[in-house]
Order: C-alpha cells, then structure tokens, then sequence
C-alpha cells in the first residue's frame, strides 16, 4: 500500500512514518564509518527523536483505538512492549557518544528492531485495523496534529539546546 502525500488516514500516516526511519537508518549505515562523531550523533538523534514522536502518537492515538476495535491485546501488548524495548536502547544510545564502544552496534540493533516492529505492524495489526473498519480518516487527522504539536515542541526544545523526549515513558 502506497502512502499518498497529504492523506489524513492513520495507516498512510504511520506507513510514511515508517519509510522515513527506514531511509534514516540506511543513511547511517552508509556513513557510520567514515562520518565525523558529530554527523553520526546529529544523525542517531535525529533516529531516536523521529521514533519517540512516532511511539508517543501510536501509544496516545493509534493503539487505544485499534485495541478497542480488533479486541488483540496480545497484539497490542507486544507493540507497546516492542516501544519501550526500542526507548531502552534509546536511552543508552542518548546517553553515549559516538566515539564510545558499542554505539555504532546499538544504533544498528536499533534498526534492526525497529525493523522487526515496523513489519509486525504492517502485516499484522494494519489489516486487522482496516478490517475492523476503524474511521482512520478521523484517527489520522488526530495523528497529524499530535504530530505537528509535538514537532513545534521538539524544535522550542531543541532551540533551547534540551532533549524533546525522555527516553523512556513506563
């Protein structure tokens, strides 16, 4: 399913979300090697804010509606567990620099599990949620805003020189 640029419904919305992070990852695994600590932490944290906005929209929006509408809580459950597993990481991969031991290892363990996630998503709880005939027009309008309130947020916080998410919520 091909997201459309502009469209306002949730699934569009996350699978877009998706790409990105998707692209952001293989652009550090092109450059971890030769790029300056610098580039590589501007990089790794533009990774980890880029998932904790995500995270905070499906967990706040997107996972309380489908939750309610396909009656899987185990589905729902690894999802959110998966969440907070990848804000652990998160937390470590914040709290390093990239000339540490283990950061370049731990940004790629990122990807790979945000890569697990992201296909348990998209071949499990997204046709159960289309199917449940969910209004994801409406969900996706709620999602875009969060979204967009939480990007104003992210760049007062990052203007300040502060962290715009805490590594972990649980």
């Amino acid at each position: 399913m091909a997201a459309k640029k502009g469209s306002d419904n949730a699934l569009d919305l996350l699978i877009d979300d998706h790409k990105n992070v998707r692209k952001l990852f293989k652009e550090y695994e092109k450059i971890h090697e030769k790029a300056t600590a610098e580039d590589k932490q501007e990089l790794a944290e533009q990774i980890c804010n880029e998932f904790l906005m995500h995270a905070d929209i499906e967990e706040q929006i997107f996972y309380p509606a489908v939750r309610e509408a396909i009656k899987d809580e185990e589905l729902i459950d690894e999802a959110e567990v998966e969440h907070q597993t990848a804000r652990d990481l998160i937390g470590q991969i914040q709290a390093m620099t990239p000339d540490d031991a283990l950061y370049d290892a731990k940004v790629r363990v990122l990807g790979e599990y945000v890569e697990h996630h992201v296909e348990e998503e998209e071949t499990e709880m997204f046709p159960k949620a289309k199917k449940a005939k969910l209004d994801l027009d409406g969900l996706g309008q709620q999602m875009a805003q969060a979204k967009e309130a939480a990007r104003t947020g992210f760049m007062a916080a990052k203007a300040k020189g502060k962290r715009a998410h805490r590594p972990a919520r649980h």
